[in-house]
């Protein structure tokens, strides 16, 4: 047996093995990295550091310690409880109405903190108690939570974006600009699950709201709401890079938490300071993990060996996107997003070039799809923050979400059969 077939054996039988002991994932990686490394005579504990400072030296990557920052300042200064309020007091009257405020807090908190575990926990805090008592069905409510916050890693700033770009070294902002519709899309495929569902439930319907008391809703989270008008409108102007948004969105959070709202002070920053940190070393110890696997697997040549099986389909682009999608869907429900994108992406991607693949369309496709894999059991990683915040059995989050799993899928779907869906408003925004 060639060293190349022995590295790559060694690399997904030791994923399988390390994963199902319950190993951390990065450690896995860089053990499976190492084995590799020893099979094909590259074995050198000097070259193994390298790559781990490789996997974490970079500009790009500053980002993620600063969105992960801004996302925990705005649930501690009060920035996500004012967008509910702001939702609440405009749709919450309607039948269903507490479902309405989820969606449409989901879509405008995606728009700010890029973290689909923040804005779950932030939404499953605030709301799942309300339809608790006012009748909701837990699990569908559970459920819908879940898929809500999945929105965050597709509509810009979005921290897995600037992950998969720094990978794959593609535009950061082009990415950011690629998730604007297929974010509006999946919010769109969650109001429309949510009516359907709705049909089959007795929930009664509130008072509206006076106009006067609206119109201070929206006061209130003006300043919430101009966030992502200025993370936005800065990047598409040039004004700054994706990492200085980052830097712009915790200065922001930080000044409206302290100063605007007054909610946060000196003692509750010692707590998200501390989560910050925790998040961002997960994160960054899975991109150094990662770069061991990856520098290896492209020593074995598995980019070669994949082209070669998928060679046929090369030729008809439709169809190897499905295969593709199709593959990632399996991946998702076994891997989270962050080393779906550090393992798979910089494999994939070149295959997908070689078809004639738009890069950024394929790089929003394939956050979306391991997005996806967030609400998607065995490991579900969002759909566990959604048990662990409501105090509801895992089995029933995953009952609650399978609807709202297949209107996501038939949006999967939709971008696959019409890329123009990403590409022209794209091309038309940059």
């Amino acid at each position: 047996m060639k060293p190349e077939t022995q590295a790559l054996l060694i690399f997904v039988l030791g994923m399988l093995v390390l994963m199902g002991t319950g190993m951390n994932m990065a450690l896995a990686l860089v053990l499976t990295g190492a084995g590799m490394a020893w099979v094909l005579g590259f074995w050198d504990t000097q070259l193994l550091a390298q790559n781990l400072v490789a996997g974490v030296d970079s500009f790009p990557l500053l980002a993620v310690p600063f969105f992960v920052l801004a996302g925990e300042l705005m649930n501690a200064g009060g920035i996500s409880r004012r967008i509910i309020d702001l939702a609440q007091s405009w749709v919450g009257h309607v039948k269903g109405g507490l479902g309405y405020v989820a969606i449409a807090a989901a879509v405008l908190m995606a728009s700010m903190s890029g973290s689909a575990l923040a804005d779950t926990a932030a939404l499953a805090t605030i709301l799942l108690p309300m339809m608790r008592q006012q009748g909701y069905p837990l699990s569908l409510s559970g459920g819908l939570i879940a898929s809500g916050g999945i929105i965050a890693p597709i509509i810009p700033p979005s921290m897995p974006f600037v992950i998969y770009g720094v990978t794959t070294n593609t535009s950061i902002s082009a990415l950011f600009l690629s998730g604007v519709v297929p974010g509006l899309m999946m919010g769109a495929a969650l109001l429309v699950t949510w009516r359907l569902l709705l049909r089959r439930m007795d929930l009664p319907a509130g008072e509206p709201r006076p106009m006067r008391d609206r119109m201070r809703a929206t006061l209130k989270a003006f300043w919430a709401l101009l966030m992502p008008v200025i993370i936005i409108g800065g990047m598409k102007s040039g004004v700054f890079t994706p990492t200085e948004a980052a830097v712009v969105a915790a200065v922001y959070a930080l000044f409206v938490g302290f100063v605007v709202h007054r909610e946060l002070t000196v003692l509750k920053m010692g707590p998200v300071l501390v989560n910050a940190a925790r998040t961002t070393a997960v994160v960054m110890f899975l991109c150094a993990g990662a770069q061991v696997a990856s520098y290896m697997i492209t020593l074995a040549d598995l980019p070669g060996t994949l082209t070669g099986w998928l060679g046929p389909l090369v030729e008809n682009p439709r169809l190897l996107m499905v295969i593709m999608m199709l593959v990632l869907v399996l991946v998702g429900t076994a891997l989270d997003l962050t080393p779906t994108i550090l393992i798979f992406a910089p494999v994939l991607l070149p295959i997908a070039v070689k078809a004639g693949i738009d890069p950024v369309y394929f790089g929003l496709m394939f956050v979306l799809n391991g997005a996806i894999g967030l609400i998607t059991p065995p490991v579900g990683t969002v759909l566990n923050v959604v048990a662990g915040v409501g105090r509801m059995p895992l089995t029933q989050v995953i009952r609650g979400v399978n609807p709202f799993l297949i209107a996501y899928l038939v949006v999967l779907a939709l971008l696959v059969a019409f890329p123009q869906l990403v590409t022209v408003p794209v091309a038309w925004m940059r």
